[in-house]
């Protein structure tokens, strides 16, 4: 049964009670006592409130004090600062403050916001200038042509006691943005989408000769190619979970909701949302999460990192991970006395490969894991098949000629039952993928098989699709499968029960 959402009468009672967290679910605990002494945070507050006249919001106010946490020498404790909240709780508005208050009142030589989407950086940007514009306090501290508006080169200027004009830039996060330049306070936008290490890479090192800089990171929810956010993340949990946080420079505050929490109750959203009830209604949730559920695959998984900040195996999955489990069923074995077929595949890397019995059972397609190959026994793939093939004698091997079993394309040639699935895996893995939404598979929770099934994402060609090979994780185990299924398919009429041994028998020959 789908989860439901509450009834218009229930909802207007939930949102007079119902008031985003201000503290994080995850975040890393304080040195000392905060307080304007220790916390440079107290100071960007009175900044929003008596001079922007923007007071800022309980769960902003909270995270500047925080973050601001200051050595007894002066230094901000925290050199990098991972930020994960949901979207439209006010995130644009707090990145413009800070830069505001590092160029004009602590009078920072550069700071740097950065994002994915250049016109993302300037929107930020655009409001700050704005701000500065139009603030009769700051005004007097911008120097003549104290903004620069072209292309490429935007730059909001503040005049500084003490040395050169202070300047608020902007650039991309590519291998380019930040190169060549020294920087002060660093705000990277939209962690999730740096899919690899040349933005950081390009970016962090300009902070190394500043002793007091800073490193923002903010962002909601990624997938498995979120590859930055996910290092960061971890390594800030774990100096958490193992108590070194207190030696180390990194900090991380996450508004997220509980794993295994029911994305349907409203007072889970809060977990995620801080400004929930504050600057952003329950109804602006409820629509998206109507939709999501009823929808489920790729619109559910973006709403659990947009508007949850819970991390996902893929944004754009093959296999709707919901319909995958409801496939599950106890105990479930290939029946040695009927046909069944097997589906082989190998990994990109060539270090992982998976051999899957298929057997169609009751109208359903049964799969089981028979085999896995890891890289200390990769050599030893085709003898073992060999005898495999020998010992139980499948009615089908089918492969994919086209991906890594190439590798193996001679050997599985030669064998009688080999079946190459040429120019057929999109109608493999899609027919694969129809039949789990169908809930037409039935599997017995194979922890190899659940996790190259929910983790294959969808490599687009034309109007058609096949299971992607990129990223951290395998998917030749979801390869093997949708080849066994493809290999029932095809199966021809059976000659009569055949006396076979599986895997999972004790009997000898």
């Amino acid at each position: 049964m789908k989860p439901t959402l509450p009834s218009r009468t229930q909802g207007q009672q939930l949102k007079q009670d119902i008031k985003g967290h201000t503290v994080p679910r995850i975040w890393t605990p304080p040195l000392v006592e905060l307080t304007p002494e220790t916390s440079y945070g107290y100071a960007v507050i009175d900044f929003a409130r008596d001079i922007l006249h923007e007071p800022l919001d309980p769960w902003q106010a909270w995270l500047v004090i925080h973050m601001g946490e200051l050595l007894p020498d002066g230094r901000p404790r925290f050199k990098q600062v991972l930020i994960i909240v949901a979207r439209q709780n006010g995130k644009t508005h707090l990145l413009r403050i800070l830069a505001l208050f590092w160029l004009f009142i602590e009078q920072w030589e550069l700071i740097l916001g950065t994002s994915t989407n250049l016109s993302v950086a300037r929107e930020a940007w655009d409001k700050a200038v704005q701000t500065a514009e139009t603030n009769p306090t700051l005004q007097r501290w911008m120097p003549a042509k104290g903004v620069r508006r072209a292309n490429g080169e935007q730059t909001l200027s503040a005049i500084r006691d003490d040395g050169p004009n202070g300047r608020y830039l902007i650039a991309a996060s590519n291998r380019r943005g930040g190169r060549g330049l020294t920087i002060d306070r660093l705000i990277l936008d939209e962690l999730r989408e740096h899919r690899s290490w040349d933005a950081w890479n390009a970016a962090t090192p300009a902070t190394n000769a500043r002793p007091h800089a800073q490193i923002i990171a903010i962002t909601n929810q990624g997938d498995d190619e979120s590859i930055v956010l996910d290092s960061l993340r971890v390594s800030a949990i774990k100096s958490i979970d193992d108590g070194t946080c207190d030696l180390g420079r990194e900090a991380i505050y996450e508004w997220s909701i509980p794993d295994g929490a029911d994305i349907s109750d409203p007072h889970i959203w809060a977990y995620a949302n801080p400004n929930l009830g504050y600057r952003l209604d329950l109804d602006s949730i409820k629509g998206p999460a109507l939709r999501a559920l009823e929808a489920g695959g790729t619109e559910e998984a973006g709403f659990r990192t947009e508007m949850l900040c819970q991390r996902v195996r893929s944004l754009d999955a093959a296999v709707d991970a919901r319909s995958w489990a409801s496939c599950y069923v106890r105990d479930t074995r290939v029946d040695p006395s009927l046909p069944y077929v097997w589906g082989f595949d190998v990994n990109r890397a060539g270090n992982h490969a998976t051999l899957i019995a298929g057997q169609r059972m009751d109208g359903k397609v049964r799969l089981q894991v028979i085999r896995e190959w890891r890289a200390d026994d990769i050599p030893n793939v085709v003898r073992d098949l060999t005898e495999l093939l020998k010992k139980y004698k499948p009615r089908s091997l089918s492969w994919f000629p086209s991906g890594p079993a190439a590798t193996y394309g001679a050997a599985l040639k030669a064998k009688s039952v080999a079946q190459e699935l040429r120019g057929e895996i999109s109608d493999a893995v899609m027919g694969f993928a129809d039949d789990v939404s169908a809930e037409r598979i039935e599997h017995d929770n194979d922890v190899l098989l659940n996790d190259h099934v929910t983790g294959a994402q969808k490599l687009w060609t034309g109007d058609t699709w096949k299971f992607s090979r990129k990223g951290k994780g395998s998917s030749d185990a979801a390869y093997a499968a949708a080849a066994a299924w493809m290999g029932i398919q095809t199966l021809p009429p059976s000659p009569g029960p055949l006396r076979l041994i599986t895997p999972y028998d004790d009997e000898e020959d």
